[in-house]
C-alpha cells in the first residue's frame, strides 16, 4: 500500500531515523522508506554500540545535506538523539527541521536501563523548538507509559496513546503502521500552511486598500 502523500517538490523531506540495530525489513520505518515519495533513511552507524555525540552529528549531517525543510521520524533511542540535536544546535523558527514524530522513546535514566541507552542520559530539559508528536505504547518493555508521558511534557510534545503495541516495532505486527502515517500527515498539514497567513494578510491588506480607494463600492 502506497501512502497518499503530496508529491510537490516543495514537500519537506521525511528523514527516517532507526534505533538500535537498525530497523529490519519488516519494520514500519523500512516500509515507509519504500512507500513515501519523499523519504530518506539516516545512517547513524554503530547500530549495536551507539555513541551519543556521533549519532547527533550524523543526524546533523543528514539534516543539512537535505538542502530543504525536513520532518524527522524517530523510533526508540533516536527520539533522544533528536532532543540532543535540538539542545546542541538551538535551531530558530526558520531552522531546517519543521516537525518531528517521536515514536516509543526508551527510558535512559532509571530502572537499570541498558548501558547503551544510559549513554544518552540525562533527558534534555528543554521544550523542542518545532512541532512534535510523541507516540507511546501502554506495554512498551523499554519504558513505563507514565515515563513516556513525562517526556512529552518536558519536550512540549503532543502525547498520543498508541495502544498496546509493545515497542511499536516489527514484533508489534503493525506492518506499515497506518495510524503512524496518519500522525505524520497531521504533522505535515500543520506546517504546510506556514506561508498561508502571510498570503492572507497580503490579500486582506489589498482588500482594505481597495476599500479605502473606492468606499462607494462597499
Amino acid at each position: 500500500m502506497r501512502a497518499n502523500f503530496p508529491s510537490a517538490q516543495s514537500e519537506p523531506l521525511v528523514l527516517i531515523i532507526p534505533g538500535l540495530n537498525d530497523s529490519g525489513p519488516g519494520h514500519w520505518q523500512t516500509l515507509w522508506q519504500r512507500e513515501l515519495p519523499h523519504a530518506e533513511r539516516v545512517e547513524l552507524g554503530m547500530w549495536d554500540d551507539p555513541h551519543r555525540n556521533t549519532w547527533v552529528n550524523q543526524l546533523n549531517l543528514a539534516i543539512h545535506r537535505a538542502g530543504r525543510p525536513v520532518i524527522l521520524v524517530a523510533h526508540s533511542l533516536p527520539c533522544h538523539v533528536v532532543s540532543w540535536w535540538a539542545e546542541y544546535e538551538r535551531p530558530g523558527p526558520d531552522g531546517p527541521v519543521k516537525a518531528a514524530l517521536l515514536v516509543a522513546p526508551p527510558e535512559v535514566e532509571h530502572g537499570g536501563v541498558d548501558p547503551r541507552l544510559a549513554r544518552f542520559a540525562p533527558v534534555t530539559p528543554r521544550a523542542l523548538p518545532f512541532p512534535t508528536v510523541l507516540a507511546a505504547s501502554r506495554d512498551d518493555p523499554w519504558i513505563a507509559f507514565g515515563r513516556a508521558r513525562r517526556l512529552a511534557r518536558i519536550w512540549k510534545s503532543r502525547f498520543v496513546d498508541a495502544g498496546w503495541l509493545g515497542h511499536i516495532n516489527a514484533d508489534s505486527g503493525i506492518r506499515d503502521w497506518p495510524f503512524g502515517q496518519f500522525l505524520l500527515r497531521q504533522l505535515s498539514a500543520a506546517i504546510e500552511p506556514e506561508n498561508q497567513p502571510l498570503l492572507l494578510r497580503r490579500n486582506y491588506a489589498t482588500l482594505i486598500e481597495q476599500r479605502a480607494r473606492a468606499p462607494a463600492a462597499w
